[in-house]
């Protein structure tokens, strides 16, 4: 068998070049949600979702014919697509109070541009003015970009519908009349189905935690022990999409526990929701070494039936995603609980020949650990939901952001600076807008606001996420022409037309938040087969249109790349930081629960949930800089190998958590005393280790090695102080390769052949 090349950098590199490959397929997702995965939903949530843009679209067509008014078909659809654009999931309260938001927010923008069209410089500052006060008010939170967003596609669609022969109202009603009608079929659907988005991404997330066993479980494959430490980094990436839809089910489940009384379903969702995120601590644990235990078990059948239960389990995961999508109850498989048997029987045989070995305390417990899934799994359809069904601190969800004028002053405030990604694509955003508003009114475009309207849409805050956006622009676009163009030759009656807008617009809905391409084809479509209907030359509009496309995405490639780009601004040490404090805070609230007895609180889960939340920020920085390897050079190797370090510091932390309600009474005193002396020293060398020299460094890391030792001599007969003692080791372990990779040898930046965990 060929064996992997010894070199870590040129391993580092190959993991690299395939993260680069695939960040085309997994990068650009729908505007609004940059964490989502980019995945074809199955097509009944597709369709289901796109109820509403078909109803509302429908119903505008068919006011556009039974009037005559096929002038104004194209305001109107825009509108639809505006109140699209920001239409945000909330209970039936939150969701009035968005539509008043963006309502409110729609007129101010398009009334602006409206008014300001025509007059020259006017124009062009106005139009400036609300690009980078509007994109700044984005840090607020998601609800405020997303409305802020909306507001600007508005003040374009305003400019760009506008013709001389028209009154200056006409637009502005019409777009807004649009949004109140999606708006409108918004509600109805929800009425209908209260419940279908927070089922929606229940689904999602457990099947993402699927995708996370099927990567779990290359770790007990024990022909691949040598490729351990790519598979971390591997695991890393996966635990990114599994936070993110945790993230999407957090705030669906959020808005809808503010009210008084939960209803059942959401109750149920509730159950699932705090089912998966146990699962996810437990299969995120780490309780052995994989290397070694690979090495100690590539000749026995234990280590093969423990790939299969975690392939089984994923695949149970799976299962229950496809349940929730299809509106049945999870029926649990009775050949998992065969595999969990037949793991526990093997691990019998084995230990009668090993009974001098710690080792077999440790597996114990990954069984352990995989029972507490399998339990989860046996009883998630049968446990009463009643204790969910009022408040209590255990199934609380937590906030998704600050509320108040002063917490949103205090956001903008903090983001005042060039170190603020968000303050750098404000600017930079502004400066693009401005710059397309000066072409067309200076060189008097007829419908050149298609160059405005791609710049903005084209744009966003990082280089890699542009550049595809770029190419996938241009190419839908180019491919929507050809089709858009033989529109008018085939279909010649209005009717056609408005049926072909109704199809375009809802295609446009179903792609645009997993293929940017098909969507921009489809808008393309719509676009001009609205021309067509306002009466304009639909062939003299689609080189202009091309063209356009072009001049706009060339804009926001340019002001990428040299408008303070990434690479300028983007360092690892940051991002890493937050990732080692959130380490070292679980480590804490682990150590504090240990010490008082735990439970799932919200409090527990929200600090799990920002250590998890803070690895995901770093491996999605990394995923970013590895589209542009020769722009990072030797920090990406170096980024990987702190990356592969610290998940695999959490995954040790994560372990402890198993032992929450059972350390205060189960171990001695001296014991306890001096295992929190040295588990709280550890914390606090994470959480100073970002400036820490490493003089410092390595005096705190020798006093916690001599700490350990002392520790093990000191261990009582019995299994859990043991294995306890052995999860302090194992996190102790990865305390200097995780400093070596975050301050890495001037000389050369490159990353040594660490030691890998797991």
């Amino acid at each position: 068998m060929r064996q992997p090349p010894e070199n870590p950098v040129f391993q580092t590199a190959c993991l690299s070049a395939r993260i680069a490959a695939k960040s085309c397929k997994i990068r650009l997702i729908a505007h609004f949600r940059p964490d989502t995965a980019m995945k074809t939903p199955p097509l009944k949530p597709l369709l289901l979702t796109s109820l509403p843009v078909f109803a509302s679209v429908f119903t505008a067509a068919t006011l556009v014919w039974r009037f005559d008014v096929p002038k104004l078909a194209m305001p109107l659809v825009l509108g639809i697509i505006a109140g699209g654009l920001v239409d945000l999931d909330n209970r039936l309260t939150g969701r009035l109070k968005n539509i008043f938001i963006s309502v409110f927010l729609f007129t101010v923008a398009s009334l602006t541009a409206q008014s300001t069209l025509g007059t020259g410089w006017p124009f062009v500052l106005a139009i400036t003015a609300m690009t980078f006060c509007f994109t700044l008010l984005g840090a607020v939170g998601l609800r405020y970009r997303t409305f802020a967003f909306g507001a600007l596609a508005v003040a374009t669609y305003t400019s760009l519908t506008y013709t001389p022969e028209t009154f200056w109202l006409v637009n502005p009603v019409m777009i807004l009349f649009g949004t109140l009608l999606y708006s409108s079929f918004t509600l109805v659907f929800h009425i209908l189905l209260p419940n279908r988005p927070v089922q929606e991404n229940m689904a999602a997330a457990y099947d993402a935690l699927g995708d996370y066993f099927d990567a779990k479980a290359d770790f007990f494959d024990p022909d691949e022990a040598a490729w351990l430490g790519n598979r971390q980094i591997d695991l890393a990436m996966r635990n990114t999409g599994v936070i993110a839809a945790f993230n999407q089910c957090r705030a669906a489940l959020f808005y809808r526990l503010r009210g008084q009384h939960r209803h059942p379903r959401t109750a149920r969702m509730l159950r699932y929701y705090l089912t998966a995120q146990d699962i996810h601590e437990r299969i995120s644990s780490a309780h052995v070494d994989y290397a070694e235990l690979a090495d100690k078990l590539k000749n026995t059948d234990l280590i093969f039936r423990i790939h299969r239960l975690l392939e089984m389990q994923g695949q149970a995961c799976r299962n229950i995603a496809a349940a929730l999508a299809g509106g049945k109850n999870y029926a649990y498989s009775k050949r998992l609980g065969r595999a969990m048997a037949g793991c526990r029987e093997s691990l019998r045989l084995y230990a009668d020949g090993h009974r001098q070995e710690r080792d077999v305390h440790h597996i114990q417990q990954l069984l352990n650990n995989l029972a507490g899934v399998d339990h989860q799994l046996r009883q998630l359809e049968s446990v009463s939901h009643r204790e969910l069904e009022n408040e209590s601190d255990a199934s609380r969800i937590a906030g998704l952001e600050g509320s108040g004028w002063r917490h949103a002053w205090q956001s903008v405030k903090s983001q005042l600076n060039l170190e603020s990604a968000v303050f750098r694509h404000a600017v930079r955003l502004s400066v693009v807008v401005a710059a397309a508003c000066i072409i067309v009114e200076a060189l008097h475009l007829n419908l050149g606001y298609w160059i405005l309207l791609t710049a903005l849409f084209v744009c966003q805050p990082n280089y890699s996420a542009t550049k595809t956006r770029v190419y996938q622009r241009i190419g839908g676009t180019v491919l929507g022409v050809v089709v858009g163009s033989l529109v008018p030759y085939f279909t010649p009656s209005v009717e056609t037309k408005l049926w072909i807008v109704i199809a375009s617009t809802t295609l446009f809905f179903m792609s645009r938040s997993y293929k940017y391409s098909f969507s921009t084809f489809f808008i393309t479509i719509q676009a001009l087969t609205s021309f067509s209907l306002a009466g304009l030359d639909v062939y003299s509009a689609m080189p202009v249109r091309i063209i356009d496309t072009v001049i706009g995405s060339v804009l926001a490639w340019a002001a990428v790349t040299y408008l303070w780009p990434d690479w300028r601004y983007l360092t690892l040490k940051h991002t890493a930081a937050q990732a080692l404090a959130g380490n070292a805070a679980y480590l804490d609230k682990i150590l504090d629960q240990l010490e008082h007895g735990g439970h799932d609180d919200v409090s527990y889960r929200t600090v799990r949930r920002r250590a998890h939340e803070r690895i995901a920020a770093l491996s999605s920085s990394l995923s970013e800089m590895s589209s542009e390897p020769k722009k990072y050079g030797s920090r990406i190797s170096d980024g990987f190998v702190l990356l592969k370090h610290s998940y695999a510091l959490m995954g040790y932390i994560s372990a402890l958590g198993a032992y929450r309600n059972h350390m205060a009474q189960d171990c001695g005193e001296d014991f306890t005393a001096r295992f929190y002396h040295t588990a709280h020293r550890i914390a606090d060398v994470l959480h100073a280790m970002p400036e820490a020299d490493a003089a410092t460094f390595q005096t705190a890391l020798s006093d916690i090695r001599q700490d350990l030792d002392a520790l093990r001599a000191d261990v009582p007969d019995d299994r859990q102080s043991s294995v306890l003692w052995q999860q302090l080791s194992l996190i102790a372990r990865q305390l200097e390769p995780c400093y070596r990779a975050l301050n890495p040898p001037e000389s050369d930046g490159t990353a040594e052949n660490l030691p890998a965990g797991a």
